[in-house]
């Protein structure tokens, strides 16, 4: 094991292409050493294939990767054999055997060799595991015991037991409810060596010392934690943008220029020529100064001409430095509640697996409610009971006004129709002008509309579903969205809470993402805890 100063990973004019021919890293440098790094970017920017690549999970087509230490890796989607046992997933089960062994008067020396140095194994285990948040899940126990959140800091607790040098998170906190997420973020705080970690979690983000931005092939760094980043980028903006302004002037500027001396010439030109034919001065002499005229009207020309080039050239470097804004803004009046209008009624409702809420729960007018609790606790069937998926085992939901529900599965969308196609089947009475034009509003512009719902990233497709969701008539008055954000990169996360935020009408959201549930203007908070709903202060949260 390297000492924590010198463990790095040093990428080195590395290139890699996909089967298919697209590039994406073509002679990137790159290094990253002690300390924790956010390594962010749009999605397709190659995030995850870098850390595939330090991993040694993908080979370069060109370069080297050079790890000084030993490497974690906690990949983006987990999975364990569910009839593992838990010290076994935690790579701990033959020392932990032949400890017992020992401990039972076995001295042979195959024993002592398993065990090596390592005596308190099983001691740092069940530290680890209580440090995760995991202290209730015995060593004994099966994976296939434990929930999805849990299997996921499962995996990073057996990272951890190794003490790598150089550890890389992928969206860890993806499918983690709110107390995982805070033992994560502990985790991440504590930690002593190399951290890279790609992540939409503006909270885990908030805690690594530096951000490393994806964009366009290449890394650029951006010293202190995401907040300081997003500051950053901020004044970068600002400067762009002024820049921009002045190579417009600098361009209208020398076309003015480039016209007059145009019209100079056209006026030197006529005034020569009837000097030429008045033959006020010798023939030879006349010839020799038009020569020489246009010689130096030609000059003066091309020199306007290159002026001008140059600041079109400097005006589209200008253009390119600024970002792309790419937020979605689209009027919805008709999705407008009233305030005090009953939207949904809960009356005693016993749902499927167990979960209930006792008396009447009733939500109005334009609320935006935030529905919170641990995996597994009944926030995706209260949800799929309201949007009439599953029927109530007792009691009733009733909504009053149109609603759409938004899945975490994205199954809304029809993957062998286009986006335009898919949208039109929500919203059959609008023409196909109509629908194009809505569209354009969550940057499906042009051909864009016209791609197969199968061919959209992550990103994309939630784009376009929420679209179809919003712009289906009727217009929804009750929007249900359970976990909207996960799977979702920095940007689209932006861009649905623009969409929201032109959204007039009630919604009811499970989500354990706090900064994009307080960036949307939640106004109630209800926890489902123990099989029961119970509404609770924004500060018990969490």
């Amino acid at each position: 094991m390297s000492t924590a100063s010198s463990s790095s990973a040093n990428l080195s004019s590395l290139s890699f292409a996909w089967p298919d021919g697209t590039t994406v890293f073509d002679g990137l440098d790159v290094s990253f050493g002690p300390g924790r790094t956010g390594l962010v970017g749009v999605n397709g920017s190659g995030k995850s294939t870098l850390l595939k690549l330090i991993a040694g999970e993908l080979a370069p087509a060109d370069g080297t990767v050079k790890v000084m230490g030993e490497i974690g890796y906690l990949p983006q989607n987990v999975t364990l054999d569910t009839a593992l046992r838990v010290d076994r997933a935690l790579g701990i089960a033959e020392q932990r055997a032949a400890l017992h062994a020992i401990e039972a008067g076995d001295v042979s020396e195959r024993h002592f060799e398993t065990v090596g140095d390592d005596w308190d194994v099983e001691e740092r285990a069940l530290v680890t595991l209580g440090e995760l948040g995991l202290g209730h899940i015995g060593l004994d126990r099966t994976v296939g015991e434990v929930s999805g959140g849990e299997s996921v800091l499962l995996r990073l607790a057996a990272l951890l037991l190794r003490r790598p040098d150089v550890l890389l998170l992928d969206e860890p906190t993806n499918n983690l409810d709110l107390y995982a997420r805070r033992r994560l973020h502990q985790a991440v705080a504590a930690w002593p060596g190399v951290l890279v970690v790609v992540s939409h979690d503006r909270e885990l983000l908030d805690l690594v010392d530096q951000i490393a931005e994806l964009r366009a092939g290449d890394v650029a760094w951006y010293g202190g934690n995401f907040s300081a980043y997003e500051e950053a980028l901020s004044v970068e903006q600002e400067a762009a943008e002024r820049m921009v302004r002045a190579a417009e002037a600098d361009v209208r500027k020398q076309k003015r220029e480039l016209s007059d001396a145009q019209i100079k010439l056209a006026r030197r030109k006529r005034y020569g020529q009837k000097m030429y034919e008045s033959k006020r001065e010798p023939k030879i002499v006349m010839g020799a100064r038009k020569r020489a005229a246009q010689e130096s009207a030609g000059k003066h020309r091309i020199m306007h001409e290159e002026r001008l080039a140059e600041a079109k050239e400097r005006l589209d470097d200008a253009v390119d430095a600024v970002r792309d804004e790419d937020e979605i803004r689209v009027d919805l009046p008709y999705t407008a509640v009233p305030p005090g209008r009953q939207v949904l009624t809960l009356e005693n409702l016993a749902m499927a697996y167990g979960a209930r809420i006792e008396g009447i729960l009733d939500l109005r007018g334009p609320e935006r409610i935030a529905l919170v609790g641990r995996n597994g606790a009944g926030k995706t069937t209260l949800l799929r009971t309201v949007a009439g998926e599953l029927a109530p085992v007792e009691g009733s939901a009733i909504a009053h006004v149109p609603l759409r529900f938004l899945p975490q599965r994205l199954d809304v969308l029809d993957d062998e129709l286009t986006v335009a196609q898919n949208v039109a089947r929500f919203a059959p009475g609008a023409t196909n002008n109509r629908v194009r034009a809505r569209l354009a509003r969550f940057l499906f512009r042009g051909a864009r509309a016209d791609q197969r719902a199968a061919t959209l990233s992550g990103g994309e497709r939630f784009r376009a579903a929420l679209a179809a969701l919003m712009l289906a008539e009727p217009a929804p008055q009750l929007l249900l969205l359970d976990e909207p954000t996960n799977n979702l990169d920095l940007a689209s996360v932006r861009q649905l809470t623009s969409a929201l935020d032109s959204y007039e009408g009630a919604l009811l959201v499970a989500s354990h993402d706090l900064p994009f549930l307080e960036s949307i203007g939640i106004t109630r908070w209800l926890l489902m805890a123990d099989g029961e709903l119970r509404e609770i202060a924004p500060e018990e949260v969490g």
